[in-house]
């Protein structure tokens, strides 16, 4: 049985889905967060290869079949440069060569995991065009024009002019709470909705504890809900952020556009991640008026389907599989 290995790795999680060529799925898996920038390389493709790896067994299982991978298609977050994606997938195929095969490396196709969620938001049918903004922990975009021309963002954080995504916003919301609370800034429910989210009183109980590391981490991302709930609440300082946030998603959206020269086409614009996914409406509300103002004719899409589809459906692509293998997999995660 002809088999494709569909990844996508964001910054939280990694999902796996092994499907035949066909399109029917015979395997799943999810993992960790995928970090090489903060973990290097090897250990970073050692956690997905755990998904991997289950998702595969599974699948073997499943079809009591040995398993012929034509494809891994991975989409992977903090894939930005061509160098990179070229290191990602070399390391993927030596970790899945073929069994007493020296030579016998699937062939690997990476991409940036922002890939996924515009493939995802796509047609099926004709040439693909258009856009995608991703928006969960961090921010990113990607574009396709006819012909296959495409437009990408570094992201790679403030040296590459990005502004957002969830572990961001919940940063602004700490610091303008912070400087409400000693003075410094304007008045804001922040300053009191951010440490009760904790079981706290005050904001300096909220900085002592997050600079001596008894919240952890991982747990700042928490603060993004609370932003929008006081945000939603009518507060200036909360609702400026999200504006905001608002504003970088149709900047993103309207920079690739006009660089595929798709500002006055009717392309989707797919808005994706859990940020946009989530439709706050006072962020959903700003960007579709902005994105109706600069791309008049382009129709904006939220996709909440797992992105690991967008990987598997690229894979299809690459191998010119008949339409109903297409619908097929779709249905799957319908």
């Amino acid at each position: 049985m002809g088999v494709i290995v569909a990844i996508d790795a964001g910054n939280s999680k990694t999902d796996v889905v092994v499907t035949g060529t066909d399109g029917t799925v015979f395997g799943r898996a999810r993992g960790g967060g995928f970090r090489p920038h903060a973990v290097g390389v090897e250990q970073a493709v050692d956690t997905l290869q755990s998904a991997v790896a289950e998702a595969m067994s599974d699948a073997a299982a499943e079809l009591a079949l040995p398993l012929d991978v034509r494809l891994f298609s991975a989409c992977l977050a903090n894939a930005d440069f061509p160098v990179e994606e070229a290191e990602l997938a070399e390391a993927i195929a030596r970790r899945n060569r073929a069994a007493g095969d020296p030579a016998g490396y699937p062939p690997v196709r990476v991409a940036n995991d922002t890939f996924a969620l515009l493939r995802a938001g796509l047609s099926d049918e004709g040439e693909p065009a258009g856009v995608a903004v991703v928006c969960g922990a961090g921010i990113n975009c990607s574009g396709l024009a006819p012909g296959g021309r495409v437009a990408r963002f570094a992201a790679v954080g403030r040296i590459s002019g990005d502004w957002g995504g969830g572990a961001h916003l919940a940063e602004e919301a700490v610091w303008w709470a912070a400087r409400a609370a000693d003075g410094r800034g304007e008045a804001t429910a922040l300053a009191r909705e951010l440490p009760a989210h904790f079981g706290l009183s005050t904001m300096p109980e909220l900085i002592e504890a997050l600079h001596l590391g008894r919240i952890e981490r991982a747990r700042r991302h928490e603060l993004a809900p609370v932003l929008f709930a006081v945000a939603a609440a009518g507060d200036a300082v909360a609702g400026a952020i999200v504006a905001r946030q608002a504003d970088e998603v149709v900047a993103l959206a309207s920079a690739a556009l006009d660089r595929l020269g798709l500002l006055d086409a009717a392309v989707p614009v797919v808005l994706g991640g859990g940020v946009l996914a989530a439709r706050h409406p006072l962020l959903h509300e700003r960007v579709m008026r902005g994105l109706a103002g600069r791309a008049p004719l382009a129709v904006p899409r939220v996709v909440t389907a797992p992105p690991v589809l967008g990987a598997a459906l690229l894979a299809l692509d690459h191998l010119g599989a008949p339409t109903a293998a297409y619908a097929r997999l779709r249905e799957h995660f319908a």
